[in-house]
């Protein structure tokens, strides 16, 4: 009998949480949990022993449990269908998006059908708000529902011709704004072709209801250009090259077949009421004899395992079938049957075939073993088809007959699929695995590893910080394999996402985009040198590429303010009571700074009172009150004294701040905030006042500042010291579970020391 230990590897402590705290259910043991997952079938349960394959997340946490009683989806994510241009319509999409979400399920909806800002409407606002304005709702219903602990995911796109794409692209800019959605623009071949001959784009839309046309021509290549410039500061919006596609899968010919949208992370488009059922490979576990001159991928028990997992998968649709939250989405998978097949360790195959990631051989290769993915998944599909049926909406001859089907079947394949038909509409795609890969301790979807090693910091009571390094299990694996002592001495194959040019990273995207009907979740790591420049280079090389989409992530964005702040080890934070004894707390006296600031709540306001050390600034005392509406008095009176025995025990105010910055979201403040504007910073009370006092400090350090006669440094936020740090990158992003810093790799942060992640 196998434990979890015994299958992620004792020493995997990382790996063992995440398989504890997001797949286990209910205390069950390793071998319970196996059979669960697999509905007792031995051969899944074998591909998941040997780590082989692994369903995607949803179907190894939530499987079988629907015979408990409990509301669950084995589905990721679904596209809902996008709203008609009537304020009926975009709010029952809302609603469809709150009872998808209390699943577990994220959502992709369009907004292009919506009317653009000025347009008429017949009633009393005389013209609508516009598209974007109803971005806020659709993230407002994201931060409201709870998924067991988690937010839902969401994905906003609009089409490249409708009128308010400048607002579009500009609106993740102002950082409270839409902060619980991720962005994308629908680039289509017309557009593209106007920046390349830098020509005028017409963007137009007609209202129905009144016949009025909006229309707006602008300069393609200003517009290109203010995309990649967001997207260097911001890392929104996305790009979906819709032509591409729409024309590059086995229902390009397909007349009743339309695409609504595509997923939170944009690996799978779908049509509305769409779902991805998803499932990924482990290519790391196909190679022979690792790291040697006769290291080899096993094709043959890649096949074999490239059919069980079609089989696997469509097990789980038929049982997921009556657990999709929606009516709509229980008949749009009966009608097309869509899976996910997909990859992970690509980064850590290459590694121990001796091949350099996104290298002409590398790419060669990997045409290959796609090319094999792609044929075996679809006769698979058709012998499913033989023995279950096709699926509803299968015209063999259309399939056939698309660009996508010639370029991957082989004739043996095609001969299958013209006897029987195929029993799924879409088979493959390439997701982002970055919980699934930090599982297992490999580079998730088709990504470089991140980085050859990680710096850890010990915290020591009586002498100074000591680092040591942590090498990715790759790396280590490597290393005492050949008995390397030194990273130094690793071969040049051994390259990252960090050090990656960023045309081997598309060579890498555009060749398995040859071979997968779906999509591929993207998000190129550059760095911070990266200019925007090489960012309209970057997405132009995609597009001619052949890629479907994606976005960067630029080391050191402001995108990484809003996921949490940066650590500045140079400047020294003042604390009451320097050299404290454990359980000393200073005393105060009137000798002190005050500063007052009056917060909007969602109950009403709150007035916080904050008193300063003169000398140094460091906070010592707190007192918040209600005003006459407000929350609970007792409640702030508790706060404001934990706050202020906190800070004169030795806390300094960026520990105090991080707490209280790691409460969750208060359902009446996100209303307000939403219906009002007028809230202060933050998402509930302790929110803000955490805000309120560091602003305070600010004001209170830049007058100590100009009385010394120094100018007043820009005021910079840092969070509470953590016990380990990855020296990896210029700027660092926290978790906000344990407060370790992240790593963004495969479109998702993701912590490596707890396991917690988020994909984009």
């Amino acid at each position: 009998m196998m434990d979890e230990k015994d299958w992620l590897g004792a020493d995997n402590q990382l790996g063992l949480d995440i398989w504890h705290n997001k797949y286990r259910s209910d205390g069950e043991s390793f071998e319970q949990w196996l059979e669960r997952v697999s509905a007792h079938d031995a051969e899944v349960a074998e591909l998941l022993r040997t780590k082989k394959f692994l369903f995607g997340g949803r179907i190894l946490a939530n499987r079988g449990l629907e015979c408990e009683g409990k509301k669950i989806t084995l589905s990721n994510c679904y596209v809902v269908e996008p709203p008609e241009d009537n304020i009926e319509s975009i709010f029952d999409r809302a609603g469809k998006l709150a009872r998808t979400y209390s699943y577990g399920g994220g959502c992709g909806i369009d907004i292009s059908g919506l009317s653009p800002r000025g347009a008429r409407i017949n009633n009393a606002a005389k013209e609508t708000s516009g598209s974007i304005s109803f971005m806020t709702l659709y993230s407002l219903v994201t931060e409201l529902i709870g998924q067991n602990g988690r937010r839902g995911a969401l994905m906003i796109s609009i089409d490249c011709t409708h009128p308010d794409l400048l607002d579009f692209i500009r609106l993740k800019t102002d950082l409270d704004k839409v902060t619980k959605a991720n962005i994308s623009i629908r680039l289509n071949k017309e557009f593209m072709d106007a920046v390349k001959e830098h020509e005028k784009f017409r963007l137009h839309f007609t209202r129905k209801e009144t016949g009025q046309v909006i229309e707006n021509i602008v300069d393609a290549a200003e517009v290109f250009h203010l995309i990649a410039e967001t997207n260097w500061d911001y890392a929104e919006p996305g790009a979906l090259f819709w032509d591409r596609i729409c024309s590059w899968n086995l229902l390009s010919n397909t007349k009743e077949f339309r695409f609504a949208g595509v997923n939170p992370c944009a690996e799978e488009p779908l049509p509305a009421g769409g779902s991805c059922l998803l499932g990924s490979l482990n290519l790391s576990a196909f190679v022979k004899d690792p790291f040697t001159s006769e290291a080899s991928f096993d094709r043959e028990e890649f096949k074999r395992c490239v059919r069980l997992a079609v089989r696997a998968l469509n097990d789980v649709l038929e049982e997921g079938l009556p657990l999709h939250p929606l009516a709509e989405q229980r008949e749009s998978v009966a009608k097309w049957r869509q899976i996910g097949l997909g990859i992970m360790g690509l980064g850590d195959m290459l590694l121990k075939l001796g091949l350099t990631y996104g290298s002409e051989e590398a790419v060669d290769f990997c045409h290959e073993i796609g090319s094999t993915m792609a044929d075996t998944a679809i006769a698979a599909s058709a012998l499913l088809a033989k023995e279950r049926g096709p699926y509803e909406m299968c015209h063999t001859d259309e399939i056939m007959e698309t660009p996508y089907f010639k370029a991957n079947a082989s004739a043996e394949t095609a001969a299958l699929v013209k006897a029987y038909g195929l029993r799924n509409s879409q088979l493959l795609t390439i997701a982002p695995t970055g919980t699934l890969s930090t599982m297992l301790g490999i580079s998730g979807g088709i990504e470089p590893i991140y980085a050859n090693y990680y710096e850890r910091k010990t915290e020591s009571l009586h002498a100074a910080d000591v680092y040591y390094k942590v090498y990715t299990p790759i790396v280590a694996q490597y290393m005492a394999q050949h008995g390397l002592k030194d990273d130094s001495k690793l071969p040049p194959y051994f390259v990252t996402a960090m050090n990656l040019d960023y045309r081997a990273r598309i060579a890498m995207q555009a060749a398995w985009q040859q071979h997968i009907d779906a999509s591929i979740s993207s998000t190129v790591n550059v760095p911070n040198s990266f200019s925007v420049e090489d960012t309209e280079k970057l997405y132009m090389l995609a597009y001619d590429s052949g890629c479907k989409g994606l976005t960067i992530f630029r080391d050191g964005c402001k995108r990484a303010g809003i996921l949490t702040t940066h650590v500045d080890d140079s400047a020294a934070v003042p604390i009451a009571g320097e050299g404290l004894a454990r359980g000393e707390i200073v005393a105060i006296d009137d000798e002190v700074i005050g500063k007052k600031r009056k917060l909007v709540t969602g109950c009403g306001s709150l007035h916080c009172m904050a008193f300063f050390d003169p000398v140094t600034g460091a906070l010592l005392e707190t007192y918040l009150s209600k005003g006459s509406t407000g929350g609970c008095n007792n409640f702030m009176i508790g706060l404001s004294r934990m706050i202020s025995i906190s800070a004169r025990a030795g806390i300094d105010i960026y520990t105090i701040y991080d707490q209280l910055n790691s409460c969750g979201n208060c359902p009446s403040y996100a209303v307000r905030r939403a219906t009002r504007g007028d809230t202060s910073k933050g998402s509930c009370c302790p929110m803000a006042v955490g805000n309120a006092l560091i602003d305070m400090y600010n004001e209170v350090q830049e007058e100590l500042k100009a009385k010394s006669g120094e100018k007043a440094p820009e005021p910079k936020v840092k969070p509470v010291r953590p016990k380990a740090r990855d020296k990896v990158t210029a700027e660092n992003i926290f978790c906000p579970q344990c407060g370790e810093p992240l790593v963004f790799e495969g479109g998702c942060n993701v912590c490596k020391n707890c396991g917690w992640s988020k994909c984009y």
